[in-house]
């Protein structure tokens, strides 16, 4: 046979006094209830006591003896209510300034409160027709699930905003009886106060506030429930919990048909918070849009500053000279020029140790090289945030723009300033080339990025760009399947390499032709190789229109990131599909269309 569920006693209560030693009260306190399991809140302020607690009948009775045996407060009473559940999910003592927030020092309730009027007496007046306005000093929130038929609401979202909402009254109100009421009676212990002192001469406090009403003559002239603040959110006349739940985003209560509302979801949003998806991404996008603003004016690189860069040495290189390494990894920049930094002890070893150019270098070893003060380039840092969850982050890169610091840049550079935007740092899932714009793909984790990332190896990312390319094919589509290498020759160009180079494969389509001899084509990546589609056109014979480096006739120039007011490289990340790591839904991103990629209509 099973027990009969456990009775749960629920007190509210209240008492303004003049306390001190709130320290000693508060250890003590909290001792009490957690020896008598008791769960709830207990605020205690130089000004009084403030409690809400629930559990056994005994332990109740035992704590209401423990407050009473504080000096000042040995006339507290509580107000009693029961529940099959415990309301409360933990025990808090707090010390606070008030015991209920108001911020007007010259209402003093322990010292004078207005003349209280008992829930007889209302019920009597309210029976009789006797002219009284009631003045519900609640929230908003509160009084939407219930209230005194006829009262005026104050109009509030909280308590502190009752003297502002005070002065909006009507004047005439002021020589007229008024009854003011909350739910257990301890904001009108201030509100009424205050009224008398802006000059209301007829003010009343309902004694106890609704719960009291409810307890001792029921429901009469009042529609609908009270809201509590516990688990229970709403009790009806007779003092039962009701089926209201409350929305914990915006502390709305809600009634059984709006929690069927498919607006609602608990913890989330109801239907009078809920942002649809489309408005929630535009809020995020104008915030990242500010934070962007902010960032890039000025420039971060454009102020000198010194830089160290981090030089690691592969197992390729074990037993080379430092200055062997340097000119063949990075061939663009003159042997007297490295040997002229070395020469100006620019480069140390891990440890800090100033390094000369026959340093022999082990695989493993990290060196770095200090640059002197100078400003980064001028780059195009019209950034743009396209999409945004908890998973996944599309940004337009505008160019030309490096994603990562590398040669004369270091704070411009697009990773470099979205570190700045979005907290923790995201993962870029791909890359785009300096003078390349367009989507760009990141992650907000590792385990998300690598699962991003496996979409590219097994097929199921697609890439596909627009490119004006120079000349005009003499097919409509095609598919260029020709290896690249992986070692970088001048300005860290790839060639095609058929016998050691990676394989790759762009597909290439035919949009427009124009008549200054150029076309306009859609490109298909399935792999991912450096500068590939650059390298498969120059291959073609159509290089790219503005490519600074695959120029016509198979050459190769030195030209890196493109100036700032140069000619734009005509490559554009267009459009991009994956599946969502989470849902797995099937996703979209398409960016605009730049000028040059416009067809005649």
């Amino acid at each position: 046979m099973n027990s009969p569920s456990p009775v749960f006693s629920n007190i509210s209560g209240y008492l303004f006094a003049h306390l001190d030693h709130l320290k000693e009260w508060r250890s003590q306190l909290m001792d009490e209830c957690k020896a008598h399991q008791l769960k709830g809140t207990i605020l205690l302020s130089t000004e009084g006591i403030n409690l809400f607690l629930a559990g056994m009948r005994e332990d109740i009775d035992h704590l209401i003896a423990v407050v009473r045996s504080i000096p000042g407060l040995e006339a507290f009473q509580a107000k009693f209510s029961e529940s099959d559940h415990q309301p409360f999910n933990r025990m808090l003592v707090r010390i606070k300034k008030e015991i209920i927030s108001f911020g007007v020092t010259e209402v003093d309730p322990a010292k004078y409160t207005s003349r209280h009027l008992s829930a007889t007496t209302l019920k009597q007046w309210l029976d009789e027709g006797r002219p009284v306005t009631l003045l519900d000093t609640r929230n908003d929130y509160e009084v939407k699930l219930g209230t005194f038929r006829n009262a005026i609401p104050i109009g509030v979202d909280t308590f502190r905003q009752f003297p502002e909402a005070v002065a909006k009254l009507p004047e005439e109100l002021k020589k007229e009886a008024i009854v003011t009421f909350c739910t257990g009676g301890i904001r009108c212990e201030k509100a009424a106060p205050f009224m008398e002192l802006q000059g209301y001469e007829n003010i009343f406090q309902l004694d106890g506030g609704i719960l009291k009403y409810f307890e001792e003559v029921g429901g009469d002239h009042y529609d609908g429930e009270c809201f509590v603040f516990d688990h229970r959110v709403g009790l009806d006349p007779s003092l039962r919990e009701t089926p209201s739940a409350i929305c914990f985003q915006c502390q709305a209560p809600l009634e059984p048909e709006e929690q069927q509302d498919p607006r609602y979801v608990e913890g989330e949003s109801c239907p009078y918070c809920y942002v649809a998806e489309e408005e929630k991404m535009r809020q995020t996008l104008e915030k990242r849009s500010l934070a962007l603003s902010q960032v890039v004016h000025p420039l971060p690189g454009s102020v000198p500053y010194e830089n160290l860069r981090p030089l690691f040495i592969k197992a390729d290189f074990d037993g080379w000279t430092l200055l062997q390494l340097l000119v063949r990894l990075f061939p663009h920049i003159d042997e007297t020029e490295w040997q002229h930094r070395l020469d100006e002890r620019r480069f140390t070893n891990a440890r800090g140790v100033v390094v000369a150019g026959d340093q022999i270098v082990r695989a493993g070893e990290r060196y770095e090289q200090r640059m002197t003060l100078a400003a980064e380039p001028n780059v195009n840092a019209d950034i743009r945030f396209l999409y945004e969850d908890s998973a996944l982050i599309v940004i337009r890169k505008p160019a030309p723009l490096p994603m990562h610091p590398c040669g004369r840049f270091h704070r411009n550079t697009l990773q470099s300033i979205i570190n700045q935007v979005v907290h923790p740092a995201p993962r870029p899932v791909h890359r785009l080339d300096a003078n390349t714009a367009g989507i760009v793909l990141y992650a907000r984790t590792r385990p998300i990025c690598a699962k991003m990332q496996q979409q590219f190896q097994l097929h199921t990312m697609e890439k596909t760009y627009l490119v004006r390319v120079q000349g005009l094919p003499d097919w409509n589509q095609t598919v260029c399947e020709a290896a690249i290498g992986t070692a970088p020759d001048v300005a860290g160009s790839r060639a095609i390499d058929e016998e050691e180079g990676q394989s790759a494969r762009t597909d290439f389509l035919v949009l427009h032709r124009y008549d200054d001899h150029t076309a306009l084509l859609q490109a298909t990546l399935h792999t991912g190789r450096t500068n590939q589609i650059r390298v498969h056109l120059w291959h073609l014979g159509y290089p790219v229109c503005g490519d600074p480096t695959y120029l016509p006739e198979k050459k190769i120039a030195a030209t890196q990131t493109l100036d700032r007011d140069a000619e734009p490289m005509m490559l554009h990340a267009w459009r991009m599909c994956c599946d969502h790591p989470h849902s797995g839904k099937r996703l979209t991103f398409e960016d605009e269309r730049p000028a040059w990629a416009a067809t005649p209509a």
